[in-house]
């Protein structure tokens, strides 16, 4: 007589289908901001399973695994066949979306030959060791049991380095080996069904799944002096409750977190993060968010941050568009909530009269006209702060010659400056309907930090085009988290040097496919 072992866990919200899911073009049901963690199937491909057996395998993983949000920050699936030879049909990074492994799926093929499982659990054991274990890792062994070898080794080394071990057995296996293999608790990861009867299984076996791999923490996605945004996967829904937000300083030394520092937010129940805003540089916080529910008890979450130190604009001065008679210079970063106003000044080195040009605290770049042609300029940016103090950075670029047409990026004590690396990567991920996580990378002698624009969404009551935000970063942050974007934004990063801007690059967010679309080069 079979044995069944079967749990449940309350998916709370998690299985609802959500309207961003359907414009990113995945297999309906899929769940998003249900779980994150690595799946590696390992799947017994060899001659001792009969072709009907493994041909109703197949669809039942593409069932069992249909509602998860696949690819980086959710849910990674990797297979694994068991033959003579290990053949990773595909890896943990190759499918991002469900059409794509729904597909891989249908087209796997099996093996036959012996059931060398010791051989493929060498193999899998360094897949999910090269995957880390900065989140939860499954091994889903699908097995009819016949003959599986001296697993008791490499399992164990699994489950020494944090993966858990569920199996599915359609045959009549050695109970004790395949006990011995899972990770406890055995009555919720240790299944054994007729291959006629596995779809029982499969939402009970979907409940373990995500019991491990859940994603329960709050994160801090974006960090500056004065703000952080966290970020968390909900587990309730607009109708079942809300989320209580606690933060406050955490009193250290030299750091005075002064009154009221205790502060606390109440939030729907379908938010998923949250901006906290005029924080104190360099000085930490502790933040606690606690989901509030009538139909379920849910565990808080917690994180500890340290705003960065106080950056005051303008840290950076770059010129760009030389010619002849003209120049643009640029500054960052944006502040106008704390700055009143700019004041550009210019003039010929050594002895020229100096120009002014007062800006509003919105501008961060303005066109010097009417200068002479193959002339050192000294340029200072001034800003007048809303506490009464000034800052200022001054560069020196010099005018192009009259008599030459090509462009020259900028000129340093009367030379020509070489040409300064390119950003070497950029990356958009999405967030949410109207967000996306932007990641690069860049390089080269006297980077100084990162100019990053985007195109903010606009408010109903507005019928103009948006115009285009921007914010620069210093070089150790290689991340921002973009909210309430327009539809087919266009995001850019560029690098930005002790001497001038580097060559940048630019992604669209497609939303009606989920991609991110490079649409080339800007400087």
């Amino acid at each position: 007589m079979h044995l069944f072992f079967f749990f449940g866990v309350f998916l709370c919200s998690t299985l609802q289908r959500s309207d961003s899911d359907a414009q990113i073009g995945d297999t309906p049901g899929t769940v998003l901001n249900c779980c994150e963690g690595d799946i590696l199937l390992l799947l017994d491909s060899s001659g001792s399973v009969a072709n009907y057996e493994f041909s109703r395998l197949l669809p039942f993983l593409a069932e069992l695994l249909r509602p998860f949000s696949l690819g980086r920050g959710h849910v990674r699936v990797g297979l694994l066949q068991v033959g003579t030879r290990p053949n990773l049909e595909f890896g943990l990074n190759e499918h991002s979306s469900q059409s794509a492994l729904q597909e891989a799926l249908r087209s796997t093929r099996q093996l036959h030959g012996d059931t060398n499982t010791e051989a493929a659990l060498a193999v899998a054991r360094r897949l999910l060791a090269g995957a880390g274990a900065e989140v939860p890792r499954i091994l889903l062994w699908l097995t009819d049991g016949v003959q599986p070898g001296d697993v008791d080794g490499p399992m164990a080394e699994l489950k020494a380095q944090g993966v858990s071990v569920l199996v599915v057995s359609t045959g009549h296996g050695n109970y004790q080996v395949l006990q011995r293999a899972v990770t406890p608790p055995v009555a919720d990861h240790l299944y054994f069904v007729d291959i006629d009867d596995i779809s029982i299984i499969t939402e009970d076996l979907r409940d373990a799944i995500i019991d491990i791999i859940r994603a329960e923490r709050l994160r801090v996605v974006h960090l500056s002096s004065h703000d952080a945004v966290l970020q968390w996967r909900p587990v309730l829904s607009a109708d079942s409750g809300f989320y209580e937000l606690q933060y406050s300083c955490v009193p250290s030394s030299g750091v005075d977190c002064g009154e009221g520092r205790q502060h606390r937010r109440t939030l729907p129940g379908d938010s998923s993060w949250a901006e906290l805003k005029n924080l104190q540089p360099e000085t930490t916080y502790s933040a606690t968010l606690r989901p509030e529910s009538n139909q379920e008890l849910f565990s808080a979450l917690s994180v500890t941050f340290t705003t960065h130190p106080d950056v005051l604009s303008p840290a950076v001065v770059s010129v760009s568009d030389s010619g002849p008679h003209q120049l643009r210079v640029s500054w960052g970063p944006l502040q106008p909530a704390r700055v009143q106003s700019y004041r550009v000044e210019y003039g010929a080195i050594p002895s020229g009269p100096v120009s002014t040009v007062a800006l509003h605290s919105h501008q961060n770049s303005t066109l010097l006209s009417g200068l002479q042609p193959d002339t050192q300029y000294l340029i200072t940016v001034g800003a007048l702060h809303a506490s009464g103090r000034e800052t200022a950075m001054s560069v020196r670029a010099c005018t192009q010659q009259a008599i030459s047409p090509s462009f020259l990026p900028m000129f340093v004590d009367g030379s020509p400056a070489a040409a300064l690396p390119a950003l070497a990567d950029l990356q958009l991920t999405p967030t949410d309907l109207h967000g996306v996580q932007a990641e690069w990378s860049g390089h080269g002698e006297g980077l100084r930090g990162y100019w990053v624009s985007w195109e903010p969404e606009i408010s109903s009551t507005s019928s103009s085009k948006p115009s285009a935000s921007s914010a620069y970063l210093p070089a150790n942050l290689l991340s921002m988290q973009l909210t309430q974007l327009v539809p087919d934004s266009r995001v850019c990063v560029s690098p930005v040097y002790s001497s001038g801007r580097g060559e940048g690059l630019c992604c669209t967010v497609e939303r009606h496919t989920g991609r991110f679309q490079p649409v080339g080069l800007t400087a």
